[in-house]
């Protein structure tokens, strides 16, 4: 094989090693979903259809889940003032894994007007797989406690998942937070630092990886090269 015919193969091969490493990155799936809640309240039975968000994010050895609600659900025939309502949700979990994760959050920040959708701020708690494969996360029932009451509100349309995580078991991994279905007992997130799961760092990490592999090709290429060189060298000289 030529010099040349060589340097193309070793360049050809590093950029198909980088691709089939991008290729390799775990799955992860999302869709903001449409969640028709059912409310019980101390003052009569209230529906809302909310847009429902959830995300993923690495947290050591598990995932720091986020819910996120795009409209507000339910409401109050008073003012809530500042701090006086507290929300927590549970997130179904299905696929390879099963119960349920409890997610927590902040009381509200700024008073809410009478008669005005609750809006919920973001809640979050960790997941830590106990087994492998695709699982799914869905928007489960949500409570209010406000005042000394308590709102629960149910999804009724059966929302699909509004994520998906291809994940690999933890030894006594679990969901940790409030659980159901065998789950762990209470627990709360760790303050690891939270690099970004799913599609997008999978890619960056990874195609870093695949980047290594390329420069590494090139490198070769580069040897090759100037070992030709050298080779024509020696042949010039005994000539």
């Amino acid at each position: 094989m030529s010099y040349r015919n060589r340097t193309a193969a070793l360049a050809s091969a590093a950029a198909l090693a980088g691709s089939a490493v991008l290729m390799a990155a775990p799955t992860a799936w999302a869709e903001v979903v449409d969640v028709n809640y059912q409310c019980k309240t101390p003052i009569g039975d209230k529906s809302a259809v909310s847009p429902i968000d959830i995300k993923g994010v690495r947290s050591g050895s598990g995932y720091r889940i986020t819910m996120s609600w795009q409209k507000g659900v339910s409401s109050s025939p008073v003012e809530l003032g500042k701090g006086a309502m507290t929300p927590s949700a549970t997130i179904a979990l299905g696929g390879a894994d099963s119960g349920t994760l409890t997610v927590t959050g902040p009381a509200n920040d700024a008073a809410i007007p009478a008669n005005t959708p609750i809006k919920i701020n973001d809640l979050s708690g960790t997941y830590t797989p106990k087994k492998s494969g695709e699982v799914t996360f869905t928007a489960g029932v949500l409570t209010i406690k406000a005042l000394g009451t308590t709102t629960t509100c149910t999804p009724t349309n059966d929302p699909g998942p509004s994520l998906t995580l291809d994940v690999t078991a933890v030894s006594g991994g679990g969901a940790t937070g409030s659980t159901q279905g065998g789950g762990p007992g209470p627990g709360s997130g760790s303050g690891d630092e939270l690099p970004q799961t799913g599609p997008d760092d999978s890619a960056v990490a990874l195609g870093t990886l695949g980047g290594t592999v390329l420069l590494a090709g090139a490198a070769g290429a580069l040897w090759l090269s100037r070992r030709h060189q050298g080779a024509r060298v020696r042949v010039s000289r005994t000539r």
